[in-house]
């Protein structure tokens, strides 16, 4: 019987609904969110969670609230910490740009946000620099080289 009382409360939006108060999301350190988020940012997002408990809207307690962070697969899934009567998490920004879900744009690096040189590239810079290398040699023995006279 106790299964049928709160199974029909619950249709009827008597007790156990959900509502979603203020959702923020922003980088770490920032208190407003940018017009579009880059590759690999800190991002904080937050959420007022309430439940509709005997007639009054009551701070929802529950430990197993996940975020997913979706583009078309969920790049990002993780729990949401309560602090005080929010929930929030910090993560970082998939190395992947496009369109994600809570509506943002993430963008790629700027040039001028890049590292000048990567190590993982110094093998390619090597390669550059010994063809450029090689380029001049070849110009310098190519263009003072003689030939014999043929002897008659």
């Amino acid at each position: 019987m106790e299964l049928a009382v709160a199974l029909s409360r619950w249709v009827f939006k008597e007790a156990g609904v959900l509502r979603v108060g203020a959702v923020t999301h922003h980088t770490v350190g920032q208190t407003s969110p940018p017009a579009a988020y880059t590759i690999t940012d800190l991002v904080e997002y937050s959420i007022v969670i309430e439940m509709l408990s005997e007639g009054r809207w009551v701070p929802f307690n529950g430990d197993d609230i996940q975020l997913e962070f979706v583009r078309i697969d969920p790049f990002v899934r993780t729990y949401l910490k309560r602090k005080g009567d929010r929930y929030s998490v910090q993560f970082t920004l998939p190395d992947v740009y496009g369109v994600f879900q809570f509506k943002v744009s993430v963008r790629p690096l700027q040039h001028t946000q890049y590292e000048r040189f990567i190590p993982s590239a110094f093998p390619y810079y090597a390669s550059v620099f010994s063809m450029m290398a090689g380029l001049f040699v070849f110009s310098i023995v190519f263009l003072h080289m003689k030939e014999k006279e043929k002897s008659d």
